[in-house]
């Protein structure tokens, strides 16, 4: 899936993304700093129904919300430091289950993903569009 996109169509890509995933899965984001990684894991969870606040889980690392069909976990890899401190954060244990599970970041906890990962990869087209592209490693 590649799809260009402005801030207002956001629960419509949001809601694109999760009928292309069609189960939950654990999604990584790549894109640079302020991109919108963010504000794409709202949309998401908006669309999965999340009640709670959605917001950056920069410092508290993980966030974890509550939906009628489980939990949903928001993490950022950002501030560690190595796999180990993750590990020590609880994120493996996020990444087990069948539940939705998006990781900012996730560069920086390579040996930690599952094999089946989901990217999204952001590129700023400008100040208002972005494109995305949606690799599914199960697919390919």
């Amino acid at each position: 899936m590649v799809r260009r996109f402005t801030y207002s169509e956001l629960p419509i890509v949001a809601a694109e993304i999760l009928d292309c995933l069609k189960k939950p899965r654990v999604v990584a984001f790549a894109a640079p700093m302020g991109a919108g990684k963010t504000t794409l894991v709202h949309a998401l969870c908006d669309a999965l129904g999340v009640k709670d606040p959605v917001g950056s889980p920069t410092f508290s690392i993980i966030n974890e919300y509550a939906t009628v069909n489980g939990p949903v976990y928001h993490i950022d890899c950002y501030r560690l430091k190595s796999e180990e401190e993750a590990v020590d954060a609880g994120i493996e244990d996020c990444l087990e289950g069948n539940h939705w599970c998006f990781i900012e970041w996730a560069e920086k906890i390579p040996h930690l993903l599952p094999d089946d990962l989901v990217t999204i990869r952001i590129r700023v087209e400008d100040s208002t569009t972005r494109l995305l592209e949606l690799i599914d490693s199960a697919a390919s």
